[in-house]
């Protein structure tokens, strides 16, 4: 697949790097005017926010419904600090989750994308140093590329979550599986603590379940929280509330489309837990 290549630096004073999401300045912000879709969001100095394709780490400040959350933070922040690190980053210090210091102040490196998400941010596959095209051009991404990026990496080290959309490449899709279920087979990161598709599931008794106890699929988090805001702080009524939660998506490899994640979701051990019953390297959704 042919992706847009972007050289510029990632930026982390003053921001909340997680382990999917970074700030990055182009060298040329008329880069991205080649771009179809969803316009990419630069602010006043621009930096542009980037969201690592086909991975989702565990989150340390959701706040889409409500007060900003975390999922356990041990491997959060795990996954914070290996992606920083992957860039070239020592030596970062933190107020918070606002990084204060680091060495080098930015990093060089490069993007390889597709456009925004309905958010304004990059969607992207993302190198350190030296890029290996011209910035501005079109470049075919192979699985060999894919190998070199930091979504590979994070993927390898088993502290992220694969989450595809359909627009990324089966081909390239494969490959992140494959290792991700590696990283898995190994116990590398946080696979051996994830319940997300454990027979007795997340056992869920409110809020502090989420943040401080159970290790899930970033995206399910997310669903949790909104219902817990949105509807009520249990979870009675999840499944109904997923159904009517637009996440369109298709189950592989048979291509099964469903149009929420309702059908992949069950409730268990008489109602004091939840459970994915697929894989999320099997599944594809159709938008962030």
């Amino acid at each position: 697949m042919t992706m847009l290549l972007v050289q510029g630096s990632y930026q982390v004073l003053n921001f909340q790097p997680d382990g999917d999401t970074v700030a990055f300045k182009p060298t040329n912000p008329k880069a991205f005017d080649e771009l179809d879709g969803c316009p990419v969001k630069l602010d006043s100095k621009n930096i542009v926010r980037l969201r690592l394709e086909a991975i989702d780490a565990l989150e340390t400040h959701y706040s889409r419904t409500g007060p900003a959350v975390h999922q356990p933070l041990e491997f959060a922040h795990k996954a914070a600090e290996e992606l920083l690190s992957f860039l070239g980053f020592t030596g970062v210090r933190h107020n918070g989750e606002t990084v204060t210091a680091a060495t080098p102040k930015e990093a060089p490196g490069f993007i390889l994308t597709q456009g925004a998400d309905k958010f304004g941010r990059c969607v992207a596959l993302i190198g350190a140093g030296a890029p290996p095209a011209a910035d501005g051009t079109q470049v075919n991404v192979d699985v060999a590329l894919l190998r070199t990026t930091a979504n590979h990496h994070m993927l390898a080290t088993g502290l992220a979550y694969p989450t595809f959309y359909k627009k990324f490449l089966p081909e390239l899709r494969a490959e992140m599986a494959a290792v991700a279920q590696q990283a898995r087979t190994s116990g590398l990161g946080l696979w051996p603590s994830d319940v997300t598709t454990a027979p007795d599931g997340a056992v869920i008794t409110g809020l502090p379940s989420l943040t401080g106890d159970v290790v899930i699929l970033p995206k399910l988090f997310r669903r949790l929280v909104d219902h817990f805001n949105l509807v009520e702080p249990s979870l009675n009524g999840f499944p109904t509330f997923l159904a009517g939660g637009g996440d369109e998506l298709v189950i592989e490899p048979a291509g099964t489309p469903e149009l929420s994640l309702k059908p992949l979701v069950e409730i268990v051990n008489g109602g004091t837990a939840v459970r994915m019953t697929t894989s999320p390297e099997d599944i594809v959704f159709t938008e962030g």
